[in-house]
This record gives structure tokens, C-alpha cells and sequence, in this order.
């Protein structure tokens, strides 16, 4: 069939397809696809992003199946070319799951982790979590940086091991992800896995029970970068961390590279051996802070642009100053605010369909105050480490930030002074109810000390 035949077959099938579906649906998610070729019952078009597939996929694929063997006949598939890069123009082709039979897919997407011992290695990185996607702020940028010097000679920095922690969805395992692809592109030879700290446990458990945890451990220590993700799900699993501490000391000493991410500081990993604590701060522990404003939007048009959508700046930027807490929520606005406007209001997207979505997915409720955000806090205001904060030192500074922590726990949480004084600095009951009393003391004659509370008080609610 030449190229004429099968563009004017595929105008016929967009004919029949705009008068199935509304004008706002159409001009969205089918006006963009372009035909590429048609040999040997094989239709290829390309999309432009991964969003655009699956969303083709799983809402409009019967429609599509429908007409594609109407116009070109029955048994037509149909393959995706998916861009992934718009500046590089690189696709990754990918069948249609109810249309077309299955097919190799060059772009693995699979979140699956492998049993300790397999045939056929598989790193388990991410593939569209790249540097080039991980945008650069203020926040983040002595992370990436550090990153980067990483990916580019794992195990030759003096950051190894490289412990990165953050808030939930600041993107953590995206810039781990970003550091294994790297390295597998420039050391095609290493061996680079990436695996959930949960996994890791479900793993373990298996070797035990089936005895192949010699087996395990040999995997493990074959790996020439290791990313543990959420390290800190390993708390309170004894038999668990010490296999792990001994597969870190010989990738240590081997000069492997080991990469960690976690939702705290080392530090502040309660129920984690303090042998493992200490190495996990051998090397570079890095903070991802919250984004900031102007990354906000920066991560909105890149996203936006890099899907093919056409956002508003007013949208950007109401969705930007409502949405702070993480970049995973500010993803998952971005599709919701498109399905809302093609699949349910076919209108186009502006401000009001914005303000509905975000009130109607963002809790706009208080969150509950943590002692890990309190100590944090209070670290932070006066400018010490977490380190300082849970050292035994009688400074007056640290004696009084500890204080302070303790009476924002009483009267932020929960807990009772038992409980706060186990998790701040493992003090007993009677030493809490001390720094009480002192904290209120000084609160009823120091103005200056009163200012320092209240601005402490707010960054809390800020969280």
C-alpha cells in the first residue's frame, strides 16, 4: 500500500471517529496522531508521549479497533510510536494491548522486581525517570549535582554511599532512577539494580524459607550499583539488616557504588542499628527540599509540553500556588484537569475547570503534625544539624531546641510524654515534663523568645 493510500484510509478512520466522539476529545487526543506506515497488516502511528498511549488505550482502544478493521480490514494492528524525547526525537514503539497481537516491547516500563537468582539480569531502573526530566531548583540542586558526579564514576566519589531522604514526592526515586540509567549508558558492562527496600524484605523472607540465602547474598554482592529505595522500611526488621549491613560492608569494600533513598535523615531512622546508621552517613547525605514556586511551574510546562497538552499560564499557576506539597500530586492534577475537560465537560481547560479539580483532589486539610517535621523545625530555625539536635550535649542551644521540640510535640501531637520523650532523644517522662514547664516559663516573660515559638509554630503548619 503507498504512502497516499494508507494517509487518505487513515483520514477516513478520523472521519468516522469524530462523529463517535466530542469535538473537544477529538481535537485533543486524535488530531495529533500522525501515520507513519502500513505493511503487512500493520498500521503505525505516532503519539506524542507515553500519556497519550495509555490514555488512548484504555479509553478510546474499542472505538479505534472498531474502525481500523472496517477501513483497513480485519487482523489490522496497530503500533504505537511513542515520542520520549521531543528534542532528540526518539520513539519507543509499543502495540496496542486489545488490538494487536503481542509483540516485543522496546520500551520496559515493569516495576517487577526478580527473584535474588535469575538468568537473565534486569536493573529495574525506571526508564523515563532521567536527568533531563529531573528539573533543577533551588531546592535540589546540590543533590542533582551530586548525582551527576555519581553517575558519571560510581564508586571512584567520595560520595558513595550517596543517601538521599525528602518528603514524599519530591522526587527521590526519580533521581535515583536518573543515576542508574546514567550509568548504565555509560558502563554498559556494570550491573545496576534498582529495588524497593520493601522487595528487598519480601526477598530475604523467601531465601530463608526456601534456604538459598547464601544465594541471596551472593546476588547482591554481584551487583556493581545498588539503589535501595525507601531505606527506611527496614526499620525494625533485625535478621533483615544485618544481611544488608554485610552486603553494604563488601560492596564497600569492593568499591561498588550503593545509593539510598529515604523520607528522613539517617539520623532520625528510628529502629534502624546504629552500625548501619553510621555507614549510611559515610558518604554524602543529601536533602531533596520541597519544590519551590517558580520549579512548580517549571515542572508544569515541562510536563504539559512534553505530553502535548496546552495549558493555560493562569492554570499553571493557580495549579502551581495550590499544589506545594509534592510533584506527584502536581502529575496526577495535570491528567486529572485533561480527562475532566475531554472526557466529561468537552470544554476547553481554563481556570475554573482548575479550581474544581484541585479542590476536588487536594486535601485541603490540616495534616497531621509529625516529631520527625517538629524536630526538623526546630533544627532548621536555629540552624543546627539533626546530628547536634540528638547529640548528648548539655549546650545551652541544643538543651533548649530539645526543649522547644519537646513542647510543640505535646501540644502538636498526640503522644504522651512518654512517647515524645522516647522519640526525642530517648528521655523519660520526668525530663519532658521538665522542658515543658521551662518552655512555658520563659514564653510568659521573654517577648523575644515568644517570636522565636510563633515562627516556628507557623512553619509547622506550612508543612
Amino acid at each position: 500500500m503507498s504512502q497516499a493510500d494508507y494517509v487518505e484510509k487513515w483520514e477516513h478512520c478520523l472521519r468516522i471517529i469524530k462523529d463517535n466522539v466530542r469535538e473537544q476529545a477529538y481535537s485533543t487526543w486524535f488530531l495529533p496522531i500522525k501515520p507513519l506506515s502500513y505493511e503487512e497488516k500493520k498500521l503505525h502511528i505516532q503519539v506524542p508521549s507515553q500519556f497519550f498511549y495509555e490514555f488512548l488505550e484504555q479509553t478510546y482502544v474499542g472505538l479505534i479497533q472498531k474502525v481500523l478493521y472496517r477501513i483497513f480490514g480485519e487482523g489490522t494492528e496497530l503500533i504505537y510510536h511513542v515520542m520520549i524525547d521531543q528534542e532528540a526525537q526518539l520513539t519507543a514503539n509499543l502495540a496496542s494491548e486489545a488490538i494487536s497481537r503481542p509483540v516485543e516491547r522496546k520500551l520496559t516500563l515493569t516495576k517487577e522486581i526478580p527473584s535474588a537468582v535469575q538468568t537473565r539480569f534486569d536493573s529495574h531502573l525506571i526508564e523515563n525517570y532521567t536527568f533531563n526530566s529531573f528539573l533543577e531548583g533551588q531546592g535540589n540542586k546540590v543533590s542533582r549535582s551530586v548525582a551527576m558526579a555519581v553517575a558519571e564514576k560510581p564508586g571512584k566519589t567520595v560520595f558513595n554511599p550517596l543517601f538521599i531522604y525528602g518528603a514524599s514526592g519530591v522526587g527521590k526515586t526519580h533521581l535515583a532512577n536518573a543515576i542508574g540509567l546514567k550509568i548504565r549508558e555509560l558502563y554498559p558492562q556494570k550491573r545496576v539494580l534498582y529495588v524497593s527496600a520493601h522487595l528487598f524484605k519480601v526477598q530475604y523472607t523467601d531465601s530463608v524459607r526456601n534456604n538459598t540465602i547464601n544465594d541471596f547474598i551472593n546476588f547482591y554482592q554481584s551487583i556493581d550499583v545498588l539503589i535501595i529505595d525507601d531505606i527506611q522500611e527496614l526499620a525494625g526488621v533485625t535478621k533483615t539488616q544485618n544481611t544488608f549491613f554485610h552486603i553494604f560492608n563488601q560492596l564497600q569494600l569492593d568499591g561498588k557504588q550503593l545509593i539510598m533513598t529515604s523520607d528522613r535523615a539517617p539520623v532520625l531512622l528510628q529502629g534502624m542499628e546504629e552500625r548501619l546508621i553510621t555507614r549510611f552517613k559515610w558518604g554524602m547525605v543529601a536533602e531533596i527540599e520541597r519544590p519551590s514556586l517558580e520549579l512548580r511551574k517549571a515542572i508544569l510546562r515541562y510536563k504539559t509540553k512534553k505530553d502535548g497538552l496546552n495549558f493555560p499560564e493562569e492554570v499553571i499557576d493557580y495549579i502551581a500556588e495550590n499544589v506545594t506539597d509534592s510533584i506527584r500530586d502536581l502529575e496526577g492534577i495535570v491528567v486529572s484537569v485533561m480527562a475532566y475537560a475531554t472526557t466529561i465537560y468537552n470544554k476547553d481547560i481554563d481556570l475554573e475547570l482548575a479550581q474544581y479539580i484541585v479542590k476536588r483532589f487536594i486535601n485541603t486539610e490540616p495534616k497531621a503534625i509529625t516529631i520527625d517535621h517538629i524536630i526538623n523545625t526546630v533544627c532548621k530555625h536555629y540552624q543546627i544539624t539533626p546530628t547536634e539536635f540528638n547529640a548528648a550535649s548539655r549546650k545551652h542551644n541544643l538543651v533548649q531546641a530539645r526543649q522547644i521540640a519537646m513542647y510543640l510535640a505535646k501540644h502538636n501531637t498526640d503522644y504522651s510524654v512518654a512517647k515524645i520523650g522516647a522519640l526525642i532523644g530517648n528521655k523519660n517522662h520526668a525530663t519532658v515534663v521538665h522542658a515543658i514547664k521551662m518552655v512555658n516559663n520563659q514564653l510568659e516573660v521573654d517577648k523575644n523568645f515568644q517570636q522565636h515559638i510563633n515562627s516556628i509554630k507557623s512553619e509547622l503548619l506550612r508543612k
